[in-house]
């Protein structure tokens, strides 16, 4: 038997309190849904959804430590509060290291909303502030001819929750699909990355509890609120996107 896959969630953050408890921050998040996946893969003799997979948790943002790439099959860069184009010491040190996972041509890359622009800033794309505004909720992503490919959908939804984005694609990569209002949706380097602009491992407690949050802080007006809300339930394909990331990982 194949020894497990070494997968390290790079945790650009820590969620909010009622998510953090119960998911055990963003490593326990993305390794639930890496298990889910896994078990929706439906093929336990290549990758056992329990023993096949050794998932670590990596604080790039307090402790900024990482793991040695050699010590690794792949990483998972998650999203974040943080602004991705910022100059932070974290945020600098976390773009090197991006930089240089790319360049290792065994390490595989699944990045997650800031982890999506992250990358995109390592390959040299603007990132920065979106002037349509925010992306909420489950929302419908039109797929390119490689998109369709990829995750075997016409369409794909997925949870958004961002008002950042790369402006442009890296030369490096291929379009996986765009959105009336976020042209960049998803990166994809054959036998090397994916990435989304939304997040696959929301859910709708994370959701409602995420809008709640921010329509009282005021960041969201009641309009936005509500119709956030009433998206915030629709089924969405997080599963069939972390499914395409481990058939990557396995070929």
């Amino acid at each position: 038997m194949a020894p497990p896959l070494r997968i390290a969630v790079l945790e650009c953050d820590t969620p909010v309190d009622k998510v953090n408890q119960k998911y055990k921050g963003y490593h326990g998040l993305f390794s639930l849904l890496l298990r889910e996946s896994a078990a929706a893969l439906g093929q336990p003799e290549k990758l056992d959804p329990e023993t096949g997979m050794d998932i670590t948790g990596w604080d790039v943002v307090i402790a900024q430590e990482y793991p040695n790439l050699e010590d690794v099959d792949a990483l998972v860069l998650t999203g974040s509060k943080h602004d991705s184009f910022e100059s932070h010491p974290w945020i600098l040190k976390l773009v090197e290291y991006t930089k240089k996972a790319f360049e290792d041509k065994r390490v595989k890359i699944f990045a997650i909303c800031f982890g999506h622009q992250i990358l995109a800033r390592a390959l040299n794309a603007k990132v920065g502030r979106n002037s349509a505004g925010w992306e909420l909720a489950v929302c419908n992503v039109d797929l390119s001819k490689t998109g369709k490919e990829l995750f075997g959908r016409d369409k794909l939804r997925i949870h958004q929750m961002h008002q950042d984005i790369a402006y442009g694609y890296p030369s490096e990569v291929v379009s996986l699909g765009a959105s009336p209002k976020c042209a960049v949706q998803g990166m994809y380097v054959p036998g090397k990355l994916i990435t989304v602009q939304g997040h696959p491992e929301f859910r709708e407690d994370i959701m409602t509890e995420l809008i709640t949050l921010r329509t009282a802080s005021g960041l969201f007006n009641k309009e936005q609120s509500a119709d956030a809300m009433g998206r915030a339930g629709i089924a969405h394909d997080g599963i069939a996107i972390t499914v395409a990331f481990l058939k990557l990982l396995l070929a």
